[in-house]
């Protein structure tokens, strides 16, 4: 069986070009000459050569973007700050007929998110099927999936509520949460003061 012969990327470039003394990756970081002269002021970098008559890509990272934040309603007074709890759509349909005040609830195909004030993850352990985002910022596990996610799938405002709060009570839709889950209620004392 005849061996095939693998092409190394030196052969494609001519010896003494002055690129031979380029970062192989982007070109900023040199090395001097042998002559001693700066041969890289006027000289661009060339693409990669092609690979066994393929061209090679190099995956680029995702510009980095802060999570999606859940946006009230300018008229509500947020003075607390917000955080939002995130349940399924089942149990949003639930917890909205037992609660006596409902706040904002924001929903979209996959979670009902209900906003509550900033730190009322502090000191109590949330069901595990639950989502606590604080800040309300809600982030998708892969950018790829962000990606595809069009702008319309964003979560949406569902229920308003009647006064000038933005708040659902976090000590019912507590319980309410761990109930739904078949949990218990787990909570520390004098956590986070």
């Amino acid at each position: 069986m005849e061996r095939q012969h693998i092409p190394d990327l030196r052969d494609h470039q001519p010896a003494g070009h002055p690129s031979d003394h380029l970062s192989a990756l982007d070109g900023r970081d040199r090395l001097p000459a042998p002559d001693g002269r700066d041969h890289t002021a006027a000289v661009e970098p060339r693409p990669h050569p092609a690979v066994l008559g393929l061209r090679m890509y190099l995956p680029t990272a995702p510009p980095h973007e802060s999570p999606a934040r859940l946006v009230i309603p300018a008229e509500l007074s947020a003075g607390l700050g917000y955080d939002a709890v995130g349940t399924s759509p089942q149990h949003g349909e639930r917890i909205m007929d037992c609660l006596p005040r409902v706040g904002c609830v924001f929903a979209d195909d996959e979670r009902w998110w209900w906003i509550v004030p900033s730190g009322s993850h502090i000191g109590v352990t949330w069901p595990s099927s639950t989502s606590y985002a604080v800040g309300a910022r809600l982030a998708d596990p892969s950018w790829t999936r962000a990606l595809l996610r069009s702008r319309f799938a964003r979560p949406r405002l569902i229920h308003r509520p009647e006064g000038d709060s933005p708040y659902t009570p976090p000590i019912p839709l507590y319980f309410l949460t761990c109930r739904l889950a078949g949990s218990t209620p787990s909570w520390s004392l004098g956590a986070g003061i």
